[in-house]
């Protein structure tokens, strides 16, 4: 609240000063202290008049309009009447000899009641200026009065009398009271109902509704008196506690309540309800020590109390809540009278020192906008102007008069009332006043830009320069006005933006001024009159309210208007947005809520207004600014308040906001198109439902760009490329034809692409989404041409309906004549058709001429489930469907057709029943290559036994077929014929085992049936029952066989060792598979004594030795064993059996990762070098040859069946390589006794003279690199000097390997020299050591030979 102005007069100091405010404006204020003057203020405190007076003021009182003040003083019988229009004071006769105690003006008439101390009444009627005196009316000095709606009037005086009276003076009722009376009020008190408002005027008796007139009075100061005029006998005394203090004063609010002010500073709400009279409905403690005065404003719905150096003030509404406090700390003496205007914009209050005090309660709400610049009223005589977007400091502007309306423009202000306005210049730092300018009417508004300035008065626009001097200006562009005078119409609205003055009349056009042509550049007319207008930034875009108060958005660059959806009728303007991204947003608001309201320019469902959200304002919120969201507004204190819009919450923090939140903020980011503000909801959200939203905004919207961007981070190959084929198109239509079809609204899209310049576009999708109907309806118009083609896949969607006989009609339109695909696949639709509707004759004519055989098998289809079955299989022969055919002439009976089809037919089932029918007519031969055919071998085979006597050919097919069936009745038929053999074999073959053994028991024919069940899938029963039987027979080895096939291993066993020595071989080697599955330690043991010959005295063979530790998988013993056996075989002279044994051996443990016995993997070496020999000398190479040779001779005691010959090819060889002291020295060695008479007589004198003429020359051994240490050493040297590493050798050549020229065999995984054996592959076939046969492809040089240096063999 702000004191507006202080009053504080030397000669009113000490004593208590009266005041009271002119009524119904407000502009005046008489106050008089104790110095004989009644002084009279404007509202701002400025003294305007003086009337002088012959006492002190008794009493004044202003009349019901505010023209008149009375004024009586002490000693005089006199009236003062002050007149407020001319500022003259006159003087009236009141005729009264006693002096004058009480003044009052009627509230609803010209009555002035004038009291006296003796009780005397003058009432005088200003408009005839009657005077009527009514004596004696009371006994006493008349000290209190009060008139009503009606023109009573009610009087109290000290005789402690009411008298009610009419504007006669006519006593119409009296009653006495206890004590003297004051304070008197007139009221209605209302009946139970308190539906309706209640008022203290006479327009409240005109309701249906019972009402009581009451007066209210206080009687000494401690009792409220209430007098109900329509039942004087019964008055009712309130009393009130103690405790409260005197009545200082009260008032009626409301519907019938009175707020009662007590001196020790509390108030207190009574009801005057029949019900609740005197109740008391509230209570409350303003002031600790004391209350002097309460004052209700019903305008403001409001009451203040004083007291205690503080104003309180209370919303009526809510009592209990404080609406505001004032405190006056300089007043010492208490305070005094509240008093507001009529208006409730001020509140004056005296006080016991005798000043006066006037506070500031509301202000006009005057504000105006420009830009991003604001005025608004601050105080009566103070507009402040501020930008708080460009963040200027706002100033204060005095200005000489209480303002009607404020403008803002670029540079200016402009404030009036009535006809002026003041005109001021913004400059920098200061303001400055322009002039003032005279209009020819009250003005409306004014609007302000740059230059122009633009003022609204009665039904005309002036639009003139604010700076006359600014612009050199022609003449007529200083100013002028509208509308011209030859049109009758009357403006009703208008603005002004940087390029426009734009205004709206009652004849509902809108017109536009182009100020710098000076000229009209655009008008609209709509059916009503417009209201309001208000322009965006640009001009551009305009909203506009008629007088039906429905709004809506014009676009005069295409002359279009679109409806604003749910406009509600309350609205009291609408602002656009200045954030110069957010151009279509703007608000309209009432007095309590804000609409946001999004103008979509560009969508693909054309321009259109939507509604974006609400937002609740407080109390006397006037919106002036909106920008990015954030609404500024003016509120009744002069000042500003910023209201952030719910639509726009997204712009604040997004942290600690919840999904659901989010998601509603990003609907409302797409309704504003603030698709950068969803692009991040959207990457916090990070679901892929609400990326869809965006993209499916960003095309509803036409932004092209940023969708693809979109469809491109959510991974939609498909929308990208699809987008990206269109950006580029200018034609609006077509792009939002486009995307329209995208977002599947393909009657938008359709109407889109015929507004375009590309209306084939639509005959395109339409014929893409296979709306046949429509492409033909487009066709017809945008390209005839096509009318063919749409028309026969109109036809094939009608035949997948089952709507054939439009589908008919359609492939007879679409035959062209001149494309011969096209129209044989309408020719087959119209031969399916013709079948379909009945017409057969046409169709199969048609289907027989037609090329295409899968005509004739549809129609073929069709005709046999029509039952036409000729036709069909006419069609199908035709066709060379000769299955169908063949089917088709079985179900008509046409034997000779089905015969002549046959050789063609591939289904088994035609040949089935075309054997049976040729069986039934006893042409066997027929039947049984008919049921060969169909596969029915069982058929087959009964024929060729039943009927053509050919078991032979029936034994062949079931052994073909395996048949089951077939194979019983072939073993009947032997059966029969006595064949047992053949019965038994059959009857296993069918699964009969039971009888098959039987019959095998019966006629002593157990050995074919063990034969036959031994190669079949059998059961273990089988087996054992068998075994059984050749136990019985004593037959040792089959019983043996069969109780191993049955899994009893000791039963074999004991079997198998009985058996007699001409079947040992076969016997010992079931045995050694009998423990080797049995893996039982006793059997092995068993068969291990029989085979050391401890049972019989006889030792077996070592190589079944070495087969039982194999097939016991103890592969040490059998390696041991191995080595035996391979010294043996050495020992015999079987080198190659030697060899075999000890590679498999080696190939064994090296499967299982043992470790190899040295001397196993020594002999394998000796036994491998022998036998490269013999590869090496056929191919001629004698050095290769006599190393191995040399390597053999110096192992020779490990041939020694062989000892004199491998001497004599070493020497031999030797001589040949040039080794002639490895030659004498082997030479020699056979000169020895033992061996010499053992020489070959071819030999032997070469032999001898090689040793009498010894030559020891001796070509040196090439060393090469040990692939373990790289120490060179001889080729042929297995063991390396310098690291003691047994080196691998090379199968190829025997020589060690190297590690850059190294291969291994794909079969066994020796290795070899790669470069040695690719010579040798070139004449040999298999591998020397594993003897698989081996081609050079297959070799593959290896890199890396870490992994065959690792030693395999025992150290």
């Amino acid at each position: 609240m702000k004191r507006v102005f202080s009053l504080l007069e030397k000669t009113w100091l000490g004593t208590p000063i009266k005041f009271t405010w002119q009524k119904t404006s407000g502009n005046y204020l008489a106050v008089t202290g104790a110095d004989h003057i009644v002084k009279i203020f404007d509202r701002h405190g400025q003294k305007r008049s003086e009337i002088n007076l012959s006492g002190n003021c008794v009493a004044m009182d202003w009349d019901k309009d505010g023209d008149i003040l009375a004024v009586i003083a002490e000693k005089s019988s006199c009236i003062y009447l002050w007149d407020a229009n001319t500022n003259k004071t006159s003087q009236l006769d009141s005729g009264m000899r006693d002096q004058l105690s009480f003044l009052l003006w009627s509230k609803f008439g010209s009555f002035l009641a004038v009291g006296t101390v003796k009780g005397n009444l003058l009432i005088y009627n200003r408009q005839t200026s009657r005077k009527i005196p009514v004596l004696g009316k009371h006994t006493k000095r008349i000290t209190c009065g009060c008139w009503n709606a009606e023109n009573m009037l009610a009087l109290g005086g000290e005789d402690k009398m009411i008298t009610v009276s009419n504007q006669e003076g006519d006593t119409i009722r009296q009653t006495p009271v206890r004590s003297e009376p004051s304070d008197m009020q007139f009221s209605m008190m209302k009946t139970d109902d308190r539906t309706s408002t209640a008022e203290s005027t006479v327009r409240v008796l005109n309701q249906i509704q019972a009402q009581i007139i009451l007066i209210s009075v206080v009687v000494g100061k401690k009792t409220l008196f209430l007098f109900n005029l329509n039942e004087p006998d019964s008055p009712i005394d309130l009393e009130f506690q103690q405790r409260y203090g005197n009545i200082v004063c009260y008032s009626w609010y409301g519907d019938g309540y009175i707020l009662i002010g007590f001196s020790r500073g509390i108030f207190v709400v009574i009801s005057t309800h029949i019900r609740e009279i005197g109740q008391e409905i509230f209570q409350g403690r303003d002031h600790k020590d004391s209350l002097t005065s309460i004052a209700v404003s019903q305008t403001l719905n409001k009451a203040a109390t004083c007291g205690d150096n503080c104003i309180k003030i209370h919303d009526l509404a809510e009592l209990k809540d404080m609406y505001a406090i004032i405190n006056l700390d300089d007043e010492n003496k208490g305070l005094g009278t509240l008093s507001w205007t009529d208006d409730g914009q001020l509140l004056a209050l005296s006080t016991q020192r005798g000043s006066l005090h006037v506070f500031l309660t509301k202000l006009p709400i005057l504000g105006d906008a420009c830009s991003t610049r604001i005025a608004y009223l601050t105080s009566l005589l103070e507009v402040t102007i501020a930008n708080p977007v460009e963040g200027e400091l706002p100033i204060t502007v005095s200005v000489d008069v209480e303002p009607n309306f404020v403008a803002v423009g670029l540079y200016h202000l402009a404030v009036g009332m009535n006809n002026r306005a003041w005109f001021y210049v913004l400059g920098e730092n200061a303001v400055k006043k322009l002039k003032d300018v005279e209009y020819l009417g009250t003005v409306a508004n004014v609007c302000l830009h740059s230059d122009y300035a633009a003022a609204l008065f009665e039904g005309k626009v002036q639009l003139h320069l604010i700076e006359s001097e600014m612009l050199d200006a022609q003449e007529e562009r200083e100013t002028r006005l509208f509308p011209a005078v030859d049109d009758k119409c009357r403006i009703l609205c208008h603005a002004l933006t940087g390029d426009f003055l734009i205004y709206g009349t009652d004849t509902g056009v809108i017109q536009y001024f182009y100020i710098e042509d000076w000229q009209f550049v655009n008008d609209y007319r709509h059916p009503v009159s417009v209201k309001k207008i208000f322009p965006d930034p640009n001009g551009t875009r305009l909203v506009f309210i008629d007088e039906k108060s429905d709004g809506y958005v014009y676009c005069p660059v295409n002359d279009a208007t679109y409806e604003i959806p749910d406009f509600s009728p309350t609205i009291k303007g609408v602002l656009w947005e200045n954030w110069p991204m957010d151009k279509g947003v703007f608000i309209a608001y009432d007095d309590d809520k804000v609409y946001t309201y999004v103008f979509h320019k560009d969508t693909i469902q054309g321009s259109k207004v939507i509604l974006a959200g609400g937002t609740k304002v407080p109390f006397c919120h006037k919106p002036l600014l909106l920008y990015n969201g954030e609404l500024t507004c003016q509120t009744q204190s002069g000042k500003i308040n910023n209201i952030n819009l719910s639509t726009h919450s997204f712009l604040h923090s997004l942290k600690d906001v919840g999904l659901n939140d989010l998601r509603q903020m990003l609907t409302q980011t797409l309704m504003l198109k603030r698709f950068s503000d969803a692009w991040e909801m959207c990457k916090i959200l990070n679901d892929h439902a609400a990326w869809n939203e965006l993209a499916r905004a960003c095309l509803h919207h036409m932004e092209v760009e940023f969708a693809i961007r979109v469809y491109r981070t959510i991974g939609n190959v498909g929308m990208v490329m699809s987008l990206e084929q269109i950006k580029g198109i200018e034609d609006y239509n077509l792009l939002a034809g486009h995307l329209a079809m995208f977002t599947n609204d393909f009657n938008l899209a359709q109407d889109l692409y015929l507004a375009s310049s590309c209306p084939i576009a639509a005959l395109e999708m339409r014929r893409d989404l296979q709306h046949w109907d429509s492409a033909l309806q487009l066709a017809k118009r945008l390209a005839p041409d096509q009318i063919p083609f749409i028309s026969k896949e109109y036809a094939i969607q009608l035949e997948f309906t089952g709507d054939y006989v439009n589908a008919l009609a359609h492939y007879e339109k679409g035959i062209t004549g001149d494309n011969k695909e096209h129209d044989e696949v309408c020719l087959a639709g119209v031969a399916q058709m013709s079948i379909r509707m009945g017409d057969i004759r046409r169709g199969v004519s048609l289907a027989l001429k037609h090329p295409s055989r899968v005509l004739k098998r549809d129609c073929g289809a069709i005709l046999e489930n029509m039952k036409q079955f000729s036709e069909a299989a006419q069609l199908y022969e035709k066709g060379l469907y000769c299955d169908k055919a063949a089917s088709v002439y079985i179900r008509c009976k046409n034997w000779a057709k089905v015969g002549e089809l046959l050789p063609h037919v591939s289904s088994p089932k035609i040949h089935l029943q075309y054997a049976k029918a040729k069986e039934a007519d006893g042409r066997y031969k027929e039947a049984v290559v008919a049921y060969e055919n169909a596969k029915q071998w069982n058929s087959v085979i009964r024929i060729y036994l039943d009927h053509l006597n050919n078991p032979e050919k029936a034994v062949s097919v079931v052994r073909e077929t395996q048949s089951l069936d077939g194979a019983k009745m072939v073993a009947r038929f032997f059966l029969q014929l006595g064949d047992y053999g053949s019965a038994i074999q059959f009857l296993v073959m069918s699964k009969c085992n039971n009888e098959a053994f039987t019959l095998a028991q019966q006629h002593n024919k157990m050995e074919i049936y063990a034969d036959i069940i031994g190669s079949e899938d059998t059961t273990n029963e089988d087996y054992q029952s068998i075994a059984l039987y050749f136990e019985g027979e004593k037959r040792h080895f089959q019983a043996g066989k069969f109780f191993l096939l049955c899994g009893q291993y000791s039963r074999a066993l004991k079997h198998l060792l009985k058996c007699p020595s001409s079947e040992d071989n076969a016997a010992i080697e079931m045995a050694i598979e009998t423990v080797g599955q049995a893996k039982d330690e006793l059997l092995t043991s068993q068969l291990i004594d029989h085979l050391m010959g401890e049972s019989d005295g006889m030792p077996k063979d070592a190589k079944y030795l070495f087969r039982l530790y194999m097939a016991l998988k103890q592969y040490r013993e059998a390696a041991r064993t191995a080595i035996i056996i391979a010294r043996e075989e050495q020992s015999a002279g079987n080198y190659r059996n030697a060899h075999d044994v000890l590679f498999s051996m080696y190939a064994e443990l090296k499967s299982q990762k043992i470790k190899i016995p040295s001397e196993m993997a020594t002999n394998l070496m000796i036994l491998h070098s022998y036998i490269l020999v013999k590869i090496h000398v056929k191919n001629g190479d004698h050095v290769k040859g006599a190393r191995m040779l040399i390597r053999v001779a110096n192992n020779i005691s490990k041939f020694p069946s062989h000892i004199v010959p491998i001497l004599t090819s070493t020497v031999i060889e030797c001589h040949r390589a040039g080794l002639k002291n490895s030659a004498f020295s082997f030479a020699a060695m056979l000169m020895r006794p033992e061996y010499r008479n053992k020489i070959d007589v071819k030999y032997k004198k070469k032999i001898e003279a090689m040793v009498r003429r010894p030559d020891t020359s001796e070509t040196e051994e090439a060393t090469t690199p040990c692939p373990f240490c790289e120490f060179l050493l001889p080729e042929c040297e297995l063991l390396c000097p310098g690291c003691k590493n047994n080196i691998p050798y090379c199968i190829a050549t025997g020589r060690h390997m190297l590690q850059d020229d190294w291969t291994v065999c794909p079969h066994c995984d020796f290795p070899a020299l790669y470069s040695e054996f690719k010579i040798m592959l070139n004449t040999e076939s298999t591998c020397p050591m594993c003897s698989e046969r081996l081609n050079f492809a297959q070799l593959k040089k290896i890199s890396d030979c870490t992994q065959y240096l690792r030693t395999e063999v025992e150290q």
